[in-house]
């Protein structure tokens, strides 16, 4: 009963930190700040009903099993959201069977927090990007395409893929990741200041 009275604190100032402090101050999303939140308490409460029962620590890993493959069907979350969504249930995981020494827990879930932190920090890949873009030319030939978005992006391009070439409609789609020049600072102050 002490890891747990321990543990429920760490686990809603850990899931505050997440969600409140990292999550919605980058993302904005105020729907998806309420599905972690939810999931977490959710996952947290099952996982103390079932370790104190004695259900076992194989039973808390076929929940975590089951809850990870839950997908928002009426609305896209990007990639950077799953992660947070693992991270939630992990907490909530984590918390709720409160494993071995009673720190453990603790340490766990500050480790995670602190991980998300530092692993999304917009800094860190201040000047990289990922975009569709439509050309409003049909490119049949693929080296063709690697210039003309370094002229359209004025960018370093990284890495593309034609997604959708149509000869009819004259359009070719491509997935591009490229990196902003250094040149261009007004353009990385205001995504700092949008993504910090």
């Amino acid at each position: 009963m002490l890891g747990l009275g321990l543990s429920l604190p760490v686990d809603l100032i850990a899931i505050g930190l997440l969600a409140y402090g990292i999550y919605f101050r980058r993302y904005h999303r105020r729907d998806l700040l309420l599905a972690y939140v939810a999931l977490n308490v959710g996952v947290l409460a099952v996982t103390a009903m079932l370790a104190g029962s004695g259900a076992g620590v194989g039973l808390g890993l076929g929940l975590f099993g089951i809850l990870s493959i839950i997908r928002l069907r009426s609305d896209s979350i990007t990639q950077e959201e799953v992660a947070y969504y693992f991270i939630a249930l992990a907490l909530g995981l984590v918390n709720g069977l409160h494993p071995g020494p009673i720190w453990i827990a603790p340490l766990l879930s500050f480790l995670l927090v602190g991980l998300m932190y530092v692993v999304d920090h917009p800094r860190l890949t201040l000047r990289s990007r990922r975009q569709k873009v439509v050309l409003d030319r049909a490119y049949p030939d693929v080296q063709a395409i690697g210039p003309v978005l370094e002229r359209l992006l004025h960018a370093d391009i990284r890495y593309f893929v034609v997604l959708d070439l149509d000869l009819v409609t004259d359009t070719t789609v491509v997935d591009v990741r490229y990196r902003t020049r250094a040149d261009r600072p007004a353009e990385v102050r205001a995504f700092q200041r949008y993504a910090s």
